[in-house]
């Protein structure tokens, strides 16, 4: 009889990701020409980890979607620092650090630590990779997160220090996502623009293959300074269609999928040869307003709109209660989320008496924009009906990811947008400077918001020290986007798995 196996893992769904470190896991059916490895008792083994697309860069300079960030953050690469299981910046490669004064932060790195390619991990590494994605010759589309510092500084071999420009208070946040990940220096030089086919980091797991759009396989790695992985190997593959995915758990052929169809929950509860995971997310839905778009300029009307709009229906008819209600753009795990904002309890005679207030007693016609994915598409066509009850004809627009982006961020032709937020770093800066300020968001600020009292506290939260304060700087920042509604929170994310009940330990 095989043993139950342990396995400690963060699989990223949108911005999470996976630790393997000390896990154990089944065996992977063997590939075309290739021996069946031996069966797994309490290590060993190879873990297969089902999702439904490809990552499209494996480079931390270049990654753009958690999806890819998951794959190699925390196995193949680390950082300075991490979050533990509590959201709680923790040392990593980073034994401790301190700031000398608002602008200098100093780190102390730990000792004895290689890259995969033998390269010794030291200040000099730190360095080399924080240049590369401040270069401008490098183009990185995360740079934007790294400038705030100046330069960083080599104060010895095991010391370095990152100057500001100015105060900046998600600095452990970022350097503890996907951004921060320290990157080989000799890889840099060898590779290029092409490191995203050739990872190389200190983590725990050793990057070995990549057949797009089939599977990515790592290693274990044997000299890893920390605690050994107790798993050979990690398999990612793709599968895109959903009934598949899942039968390869059910099957013994994967130990995990991610992620399934809400509908299936109950069904996927019943079986005896799986188990469904779930654990709240960072990310939030909603529906957002173009405040520079025709009649929505006025705020009665996007009131109006917000008052009919019953969010709970959504959760339960759509999403089959998987998430929670949503109060805020920010997801409730976040540094700075606040309990206590409120939007627009769900009223449609308040919604008809604003329309007619504003002029449109009738109602009007509006544009609805969305993606095509299935949840996004079905959440567009609720509302649409919603909203039918206050006369206003919501003519719904679906689109290709691609192109929805173009609209909300470089265009501009949207009116209405049902749309999402993940959270990379775990703090507030991340979704609010992005989304809402005037300057800061640039293409981000989707909703065309402008509010110089919006500008000032989101400009005070990167900058304010002490959490407490950050703490209400955050709340009255989202007292204002929810007093002018900008948008209407509908849930907070979950995370959703199937995984083999050999599994045991994990969590997302």
């Amino acid at each position: 009889m095989i043993r139950k196996r342990l396995f400690h893992s963060l699989l990223g769904l949108l911005l999470a990701a996976t630790m393997l470190a000390g896990c154990s896991m089944g065996v992977e059916p063997p590939a075309e020409n290739e021996s069946p490895p031996p069966k797994a008792g309490a290590e060993g083994g190879t873990l297969v980890v089902a999702r439904m697309s490809d990552a499209t860069n494996l480079d931390p300079h270049f990654i753009s979607t958690i999806n890819a960030a998951s794959v190699v953050h925390q196995k193949v690469y680390e950082g300075l620092v991490k979050r533990d299981a509590n959201m709680v910046i923790a040392p990593q490669l980073a034994l401790s650090w301190r700031q000398v004064n608002d602008l200098v932060w100093e780190f102390k790195l730990r000792q004895g630590v290689f890259f995969h390619d033998g390269t010794p991990f030291d200040a000099a590494a730190v360095k080399k990779t924080l240049d590369r994605v401040m270069d401008p010759k490098t183009a990185s589309p995360r740079a934007a997160m790294f400038d705030k510092i100046k330069e960083v500084k080599i104060i010895d071999p095991y010391t370095v220090q990152f100057l500001l420009e100015k105060p900046f208070a998600p600095l452990l946040s970022i350097l503890a996502s996907h951004e921060g990940s320290i990157i080989s220096p000799k890889a840099i030089d060898e590779y290029g623009r092409e490191l995203s086919a050739h990872p190389v980091g200190t983590g725990p797991f050793l990057f070995r293959s990549w057949e797009p759009g089939r599977q990515i396989v790592l290693d274990k790695n044997p000299h890893y300074w920390g605690d050994q992985p107790k798993l050979d190997r990690v398999v990612f593959r793709v599968v895109a269609d959903d009934t598949k995915r899942i039968a390869l758990v059910e099957n013994g052929e994967a130990h995990v999928a991610e992620s399934i169809p809400v509908q299936d929950i109950e069904r996927l509860s019943a079986s005896n040869r799986l188990r469904v995971y779930r654990s709240e997310a960072l990310g939030t839905e909603f529906i957002g307003f173009n405040v520079a778009a025709g009649p929505l300029r006025d705020l009665r009307v996007r009131q109006a709109i917000s008052s009919a709009i019953e969010t709970g229906a959504i959760i339960k008819g759509v999403y089959n209660n998987v998430g929670t209600q949503a109060n805020s753009p920010l997801g409730p795990k976040v540094f700075g989320y606040s309990p206590s904002v409120k939007s627009y309890p769900y009223d449609l005679n308040k919604a008809r008496e604003l329309l007619a207030k504003a002029g449109y007693p009738n109602g009007f016609s509006i544009r609805m924009l969305t993606y095509d994915r299935n949840d996004r598409v079905m959440v567009a066509q609720v509302i649409r009906s919603q909203l039918k009850g206050i006369g206003i004809d919501a003519r719904l627009e679906v689109v290709s990811y691609a192109d929805f982006v173009t609209q909300i961020e470089k265009t501009r032709t949207h009116e209405i947008f049902v749309s999402g937020w993940g959270n990379a770093t775990g703090d507030a800066d991340y979704n609010q400077y992005n989304l809402f300020h005037t300057q800061g968001g640039g293409a981000g600020n989707s909703f065309q918001y402008s509010n110089p009292e919006l500008d000032r506290l989101l400009d005070a939260g990167r900058v304010e020290t002490d959490p407490a304060k950050r703490l209400a700087i955050y709340a009255k920042a989202q007292e204002l986007e929810l007093r002018d509604a900008l948008l209407v929170p509908i849930r907070n994310l979950e995370n959703l798995a199937v995984i083999s009940t050999d599994i045991q330990g994990f969590s997302i």
